[in-house]
């Protein structure tokens, strides 16, 4: 097999997913010293791909698209692409711009007409993690091994902080344990309750732990309710960061508890208790979501909950998870 000198793995979706693409930088860095690692993403995950030490280019999926295959050459030259999160568009492209090895999943259709190497996966029914999942297409290089979560979870060389700004410095109160809360999930995942988290807020003894809730600017109106109830017993840092500060400001706190959104995996990727609140069902499940990293936890029912599929906005798996069992983990 040639040795590829530059490899493009294309994920360009949300943060949670990227975050747990980026082993495969890693083990591709292990499998083949000095190799050129790029990532194809969006934009708005820029912040997390480079954080990454094992990816050595960010690539604008925009930029990617709207280039002509002579403009994506003289740029370097691909050897491989390795599409994780599979479009059309953009397999499209990669045969435009004559990349030799494109790599994708042989159940997709379209990824027939643009790509030349196959991997038999098929996710939806799938017992294995998200991350396993994505390392089982380094098949094409050679690399079949069975990956263990717990060596995922070593492998995200989530390396390159950002510095936190003086400001938000400042707010870390000296001597306690700093607590990130972040209720809202911009409807990717099922979410605890705003009278959950008000219950877990009111549990944490104070002179123990400083409390911040976290969320984006849309959200920060969505969050008043608890505001109302506990305002001076926690500090409102939602909509106030921008991705790069809020990732420094995540490493320079002690835990993190969210749903199953991109936060939460940043916090398990950065080493921090990161505990996420997972409903039971498929695909959901902490199974194939789980945060991973050596201090991440991941609490669901061990009841399989089916009604809740009718009634999304009543989830009684995941409404079942008490406030005093988030507690004991913290």
């Amino acid at each position: 097999m040639k040795i590829p000198k530059r490899i493009l793995i294309s994920r360009s979706d949300a943060i949670g997913d990227v975050i747990l693409t980026l082993p495969l930088a890693s083990i591709l860095k292990q499998k083949f010293p000095g190799v050129f690692i790029g990532f194809l993403g969006k934009n708005y995950t820029r912040a997390v791909i480079e954080c990454c030490c094992a990816v050595d280019e960010f690539v604008d999926v925009e930029e990617f698209l709207k280039a002509t295959p002579k403009d994506i050459a003289e740029k370097g030259q691909w050897d491989a692409i390795i599409h994780v999160f599979p479009r059309a568009d953009i397999a499209r492209k990669a045969k435009q711009a004559r990349i030799p090895w494109r790599i994708g999943t042989s159940s997709r259709l379209y990824n027939w007409l643009y790509c030349n190497k196959f991997v038999k996966l098929n996710r939806k029914n799938s017992n294995l993690h998200e991350a396993q999942l994505n390392a089982k297409l380094l098949r094409s290089f050679g690399i079949d091994k069975a990956f263990s979560i717990e060596e995922l979870g070593r492998l995200f060389s989530f390396d390159k902080i950002p510095p936190l700004p003086e400001h938000f410095q400042q707010l870390l109160a000296p001597g306690k344990q700093h607590i990130i809360l972040h209720p809202k999930s911009q409807g990717s995942a099922r979410e605890w309750g705003l009278d959950n988290f008000e219950a877990l807020i009111r549990l944490l003894p104070k002179e123990q732990f400083q409390i911040f809730i976290s969320g984006t600017k849309q959200e920060a109106v969505l969050l008043q309710p608890l505001f109302e109830h506990i305002g001076e017993m926690v500090t409102d840092i939602s909509g106030q960061m921008d991705l790069n500060e809020f990732i420094a400001f995540i490493d320079a706190c002690d835990a993190l508890v969210a749903a199953s959104t991109g936060p939460l995996h940043i916090a398990a990727a950065l080493g921090k208790k990161a505990i996420g609140i997972y409903p039971s069902i498929r695909p959901m499940h902490p199974g194939r979501w789980a945060p991973l990293g050596a201090k991440a936890v991941a609490l669901s029912l061990k009841e399989s909950c089916e009604l809740c599929r009718k009634e999304p906005s009543d989830c009684s798996c995941i409404q079942g998870i008490s406030a005093e069992r988030v507690v004991g983990e913290l």
